[in-house]
C-alpha cells in the first residue's frame, strides 16, 4: 500500500507523544492534530485531549472531563502538557520565532506575535511542526526568540524539545551541546536535500534511517476515521 508524504508526517508527529503518559496533548495545526489523535488511539492511550475550550474529550468527541482555564494553566506550568507548535523560524538550538521577520524595532514583516511561546517552552515539553522546510525557516539565528531553545533555557526544569518534524524529515537535539540533529528522512528525501534546505550545519549521523512507515491499522485510522477527507494532503503534497 502506497504511503504518502503527508502520512509519513502524521506518523512522525504522532511519535512525539510516544511514552508521554497522562499529559495534555496540544497539537497546533492540521497534521499535528491528526498525529495526536492517532497516538491517542494507538500507542499513547493515556493522552488527554481538549475541545479547545473547557472540556477534556475522547477521540470520538465524547466528553471525558472538565478542564477550566485555571486547571489548564496548572498543567501548562507544571510540565504536564506537550505542545506541538509551528515555527516561522527555528535555529540550531531550537529557538523559535513566530513574532516578526527582521529587527524587532523595525520589522520587515509582522507575524503572530510572541503569544504563549515562552510559557510553553519553559514550562512543558514543546515540539515543532514545519510543513515547508527551507532556509527561510531553518535559520542560523532567529530574528526574535519566542519559543526558548536549549541555549537560553538554563534552570528551566520542564524545558524539553522532543522533536521537530518537517515535510523532509525528523530532527532532535540528542547531541552533547543540544544542537539540532537529523534523526530520520522521509522516504524519497535525501540527506543532501535536507542539508541544502537548512540554513545551518546540522549534526548528521553516519547512518540516517527513514521515518518509520505506518502500520496497516494506523493507515486505516488516518484514512477512514481521523481524516477521511484527506485534508492532510492539502498541507503536505507529494
Amino acid at each position: 500500500m502506497t504511503v504518502t508524504r503527508a502520512e509519513y508526517c502524521v506518523i512522525a508527529c504522532a511519535e512525539a507523544w510516544r511514552g508521554d503518559g497522562e499529559v495534555l496533548a496540544s497539537p497546533m495545526g492540521l497534521i499535528p492534530a491528526v498525529g495526536a489523535r492517532l497516538a491517542r488511539r494507538t500507542f499513547s492511550p493515556d493522552l488527554l485531549m481538549t475541545d479547545g475550550e473547557a472540556l477534556l474529550v475522547g477521540v470520538d468527541g465524547t466528553v471525558e472531563g472538565w478542564l477550566p482555564y485555571r486547571r489548564h494553566l496548572a498543567l501548562v506550568t507544571g510540565g504536564r502538557r506537550h505542545v506541538m507548535m509551528g515555527a516561522s523560524q527555528i535555529d540550531r538550538y531550537g529557538n523559535q520565532n513566530i513574532s516578526c521577520i527582521g529587527d524587532w524595532a523595525r520589522p520587515k514583516r509582522q507575524l503572530l506575535g510572541v503569544r504563549g511561546a515562552p510559557v510553553n517552552t519553559l514550562n512543558n515539553p514543546t515540539s515543532y511542526w514545519v510543513p515547508r522546510h527551507s532556509r527561510r525557516v531553518f535559520v542560523e539565528k532567529v530574528d526574535m526568540v519566542c519559543g526558548v531553545g536549549y541555549d537560553h533555557a538554563d534552570g528551566a526544569p520542564y524545558h524539553r524539545i522532543p522533536r521537530v518534524v518537517s515535510d523532509l524529515g525528523v530532527f532532535d537535539f540528542a547531541t552533547p551541546d543540544h544542537s539540532m540533529r537529523l534523526a530520520s528522512v522521509h522516504p524519497g528525501v535525501t540527506v543532501a536535500q535536507v542539508r541544502e534546505a537548512t540554513g545551518f550545519d546540522l549534526v548528521v549521523p553516519d547512518e540516517v534511517p527513514c521515518t518509520r512507515q505506518p502500520t496497516d491499522r494506523e493507515l486505516r485510522l488516518i484514512r477512514e476515521v481521523i481524516d477521511p477527507q484527506n485534508a492532510r494532503s492539502r498541507e503536505v503534497g507529494d
